[in-house]
């Protein structure tokens, strides 16, 4: 009998998250568990070669082989970059702060 080890493979929408569990072979890949784990073909917006992977919130690669216990998490596209968002944010609290007063003349 072949080793098997447990692998979580977890894809957040924004309503909902999707976990599968299953058991695959020592030496199972990231990418191998996502196929087995049939989130592709219920979440067919996710592409493999464009959303990110990571185990435990660290980022990894499809090929990386997996240990017994992984979490192999699928991550949407960032609908904004956080950094633009902040600036934009940072400026619209300068112009603000500048014209306080004007915006209750009109």
């Amino acid at each position: 009998m072949s080793e098997t080890i447990k692998i979580d493979v977890v894809y957040a929408l924004a309503q909902k998250q999707e976990i599968v569990s299953l058991k695959m072979p020592v030496g199972g890949t990231a990418r191998q568990a996502i196929e087995a784990s049939g989130l592709l073909q219920k979440c067919p917006e996710i592409d493999l070669s464009k959303n990110k992977l990571g185990i435990f919130a660290k980022l990894t690669k499809p090929d990386t082989v997996l240990r017994d216990q992984d979490r192999v998490e699928i991550y949407r596209p960032l609908i904004a970059d956080p950094k633009e968002v902040r600036k934009q944010r940072a400026a619209e609290g300068k112009v603000m702060k500048k014209g306080a007063g004007e915006s209750d003349a009109e």
